[in-house]
């Protein structure tokens, strides 16, 4: 998963927008943005931070400096701890080249003492995107580990991961149905990368358009089956 790699693999699976958002970290984010900038690919900076309930929120920005501001915080508030290699494997931080820059030794798989409100509005703070990730899994999800979505909760959109198709979803998660869905890949690994997609509809594919299709503005919009 180099960004090279990346980047090579989401063009020849023709797609146009990608988002890198790996758990509690973005510092790969610039790497996989520079190498795409002589492709027709669109990267977008984002993270995957993990709440102080154990739930997944995403974090969508049109910028990496964004992401770094949030990825201070999250490491601010992230649980202490040593990555354990043997187990987790190794959390490295490449350059646009493919060349090994630094390891992580943060405890990156852990939550933050972070709840989900808070991490939604600092993500908005920042001019982002906050979405609860994969609703559909028995782990990590916001309705697994809370048992519902709540009222306060100023979620941009819901996530549906690849285990789930539009019929199952939305005949478990009609209640949710108020909100914007998306599905993506969730890869991670190469061979996964666009085995789901979302189609927006939008002039352009820029942050700004993304925002007004998950809004449904003007003739724009989010879909995927």
């Amino acid at each position: 998963m180099t960004p090279s790699a990346i980047v090579k693999t989401a063009t020849e699976r023709r797609l146009d927008i990608i988002a890198v958002t790996d758990h509690n970290s973005a510092e790969n984010v610039p790497s996989v943005m520079k190498a795409a900038e002589n492709s027709d690919l669109t990267v977008l900076a984002g993270m995957e931070v993990t709440s102080s309930e154990e739930a997944h929120i995403l974090a969508l920005f049109d910028n990496s400096d964004s992401a770094k501001k949030l990825q201070d915080t999250v490491y601010e508030k992230l649980l202490s701890g040593e990555n354990d290699e043997r187990k987790f494997g190794e959390q490295i931080v490449v350059n646009e080249k493919n060349e090994v820059l630094s390891f992580n030794k943060r405890l990156l798989i852990a939550a933050t003492s972070l709840t989900a409100e808070s991490i939604v509005n600092i993500i908005h703070s920042l001019g982002g995107l906050a979405i609860a990730s994969h609703i559909d899994r028995e782990a990590f999800g916001l309705i697994s580990q809370l048992g519902f979505i709540p009222d306060n909760l100023k979620l941009d959109a819901l996530e549906i991961s690849p285990r789930t198709d539009r019929k199952r979803a939305e005949d478990s998660f009609k209640d949710y149905r108020a909100f914007a869905w998306v599905s993506s890949s969730d890869a991670h690994y190469l061979d996964d990368i666009g085995k789901r997609t979302t189609g927006f509809y939008m002039r352009e594919p820029v942050f700004s358009e993304i925002i007004l299709a998950i809004k449904n503005y003007n003739g724009r919009k989010a879909e995927w089956s």
